[in-house]
């Protein structure tokens, strides 16, 4: 099965990055790709066509291909919660909640299915892109292992390690990876990668050859950091840089302890009209701040109890009396309403609570995921929404009849009395660009990225491009069989 495995010698060196720049790459040479991550470790999720959810890096990898994103791109995801362990999505739907040791039995029991996907999955292309997790040099993990060499030893996939220069002691990363990974998994890489170097790369000269000798790998090049990184979606919360944010409208996030499907201010990054903050666990809410955005959440309930640990409760309350605005985005709706009831445990042992009130809705949790792919109006405006929604709950109240959006005519979200507090299920808003635009100008600014899917695309390309620049990219498509 023709393929080729990105693995890396830590989480956050650069994998998802690198995978969705090689698609792209493939894809521009006429190849008929496609990505594939055995397992993934992520709340930031987005909805497939098929129905299903799967890792954000996935659907941006699919995008690189010129594809729409498929569960069978990401077989297992693991989604993890409060106290009560990580939710296991398996092939685009819930399976189980388990431990961490309740997981390393089950992992074996995955692979058939992780197997199935991949099978299906290369079926129907020239080539796929897998990305690994984590790191390989985690032995304590290997017994039964989907993620990395269990998986390329199942399908006999050459291996890529790659290494990150940005976070120092690369050379140690690399060997150091060697040194202690079995003898069957070495001879499965092929060859390594330095990956989000900065300067002059001849520098390292010395210090990559010196890589070569030890491991006895090829390599396959110095990739310097890539500037424009941070406008396409990031998976992890460590990813999250809005340092390039800086206008005169000031949005505030909050970074909730379970902060899920955080891509959906990516768009509002974008803008020159705006200042984004993450406000951190600790931090006092700034006076100036427009907008305050309550995010999406896997935990609703215990992350409305850290909201007021932090005492952002206080601060959201004196926000709206100085006619601020708040907007929370499916858990973030939730949690400004009046009540969340959780009769069957679903999100651990609180039954009941009190929520901001900020919306006169309550929410019920109820066992089943709404999963699905939206088209919206935006009811004050009437521009359209492209969304997608990915939640457990229904929210119901009198500012209901206010709603947010209208999806086929049914109302959909709140909005209060006053009009400053509102609150929808639908993720993704921000990428529509005509909501945006007229979202932007009531909070007195203006949209000035008029496409924000170009955007995305143009930096895909770029990212290809400063791929084939820099790295042997005819020996590292030629190595999948």
């Amino acid at each position: 099965m023709p393929g080729v495995m990105i693995q890396g010698t830590g989480s956050n060196v650069g994998k998802s990055m690198l995978v969705a720049g090689l698609c792209r790459a493939a894809k521009r040479r006429g190849l008929n790709v496609r990505p594939f991550k055995p397992q993934n470790m992520s709340n930031n999720a987005a909805v497939t066509a098929d129905g299903g959810e799967i890792g954000r890096a996935q659907s941006l990898q699919a995008r690189a291909c010129g594809v729409q994103a498929h569960t069978d791109m990401n077989p297992v995801l693991l989604k993890p919660e409060s106290d009560r362990g990580s939710a296991v999505i398996v092939n685009g739907k819930h399976l189980q909640t388990v431990k961490a040791r309740e997981y390393k039995k089950l992992k074996p029991k995955l692979l058939e299915a992780v197997m199935q996907s991949y099978e299906r999955l290369s079926s129907e292309c020239d080539l796929v892109i897998i990305e690994g997790a984590g790191s390989p040099a985690e032995i304590n993990l290997r017994e039964g292992d989907i993620a990395n060499m269990g998986f390329a030893h199942a399908c006999n996939i050459p291996v890529i390690l790659v290494g990150d220069i940005d976070r120092g002691g690369v050379i140690a990363q690399i060997i150091g990876t060697k040194t202690v990974l079995e003898k069957s998994d070495v001879d499965l890489i092929s060859g390594f990668i330095i990956n989000k170097f900065r300067g002059d790369p001849t520098l390292f000269d010395d210090g990559y050859e010196f890589i070569k000798k030890q491991v006895d790998w090829s390599g396959m090049g110095i990739l310097p950091y890539f500037e424009d990184a941070f406008k396409l979606p990031a998976e992890d919360t460590l990813d999250i840089d809005y340092s390039h944010s800086d206008g005169k409208i000031n949005i505030a996030c909050l970074r909730l302890s379970k902060i899920a499907n955080f891509d959906d201010l990516d768009p509002l990054a974008l803008e020159p009209d705006v200042n984004l903050r993450m406000i951190e666990p600790g931090q006092v809410i700034p006076a100036d701040i427009d907008l305050i955005i309550i995010p999406g959440t896997k935990s609703t309930m215990a992350d409305l109890v850290k909201l007021r640990v932090n005492g952002w409760d206080i601060d959201i309350q004196a926000h709206v009396r100085r006619g601020g605005r708040v907007l929370g985005i499916c858990g973030g709706y939730q949690i400004l309403g009046s009540k969340i009831y959780d009769p069957d445990g679903i999100e651990g042992n609180i039954a009941d609570i009190n929520g901001l009130g900020l919306l006169n809705v309550d929410t019920t949790m109820k066992s089943g995921k709404s999963l699905k792919l939206s088209n919206a109006v935006h009811a004050e405006t009437g521009t359209p929404i492209s969304g997608y929604e990915i939640h457990i709950g229904q929210s119901n109240g009198p500012d209901c009849e206010r709603p947010f959006a209208l999806i086929n005519g049914t109302g959909e979200g709140a909005v209060s009395i006053d009009g400053l507090v509102s609150g929808t299920y639908l993720h993704g808003i921000f990428a529509s660009d005509e909501f945006r635009n007229k979202f932007l100008k009531e909070l007195g600014g203006k949209s000035e990225v008029t496409n924000y899917d170009d955007v995305i695309e143009q930096v895909l390309d770029r990212l290809a491009e400063h791929i084939e620049a820099h790295l042997d990219v005819d020996t590292i498509l030629g190595l999948a069989r």
